[in-house]
């Protein structure tokens, strides 16, 4: 059972959080979530424990307990969705549209977007 560990010190390394999740079973893994560009500790990690029974204990006796200056807290970790390649396909983009106009610009594209063209009347014209 993989569980969540949030509120985490930025200073707790995965040995630690392996050795505070042993005392209730066997632990699979046991990561410390870092900010791929830093390398620093993002604050949270994900714990796999062999046995649900194990994994339930720990979350029953951890959550909200002290660990090195923190209220930690614990639950089972949800399922990792899937992303698609290309960030969120929202946002800016400078010079031109996303409806295929090349009038516009600004941001949101030709309809409905702010500063991009093919707006519709003035608001001074009505």
């Amino acid at each position: 059972m993989k569980l969540y560990v949030g509120n985490l010190a930025h200073s707790v390394t995965d040995q630690q959080l392996q050795d505070l999740f042993a005392q209730f079973g066997e632990v699979k893994s046991a990561n410390v979530i870092k900010d791929k560009f830093s390398g620093q500790s993002r604050g949270f990690g994900f714990v796999e424990m062999a046995e649900k029974s194990e994994a339930e204990m720990a979350i029953a006796d951890l959550q909200g307990k002290d660990f090195q200056g923190r209220a930690v807290r614990v639950s089972e970790a949800n399922e990792r969705q899937e992303r698609r390649p290309g960030g969120n396909g929202g946002g800016f983009r400078p010079g031109g549209s996303r409806g295929g106009s090349s009038t516009g610009g600004g941001f949101g594209g030709s309809r409905g977007g702010f500063g991009g063209g093919d707006r519709g009347p003035r608001r001074d014209s009505w």
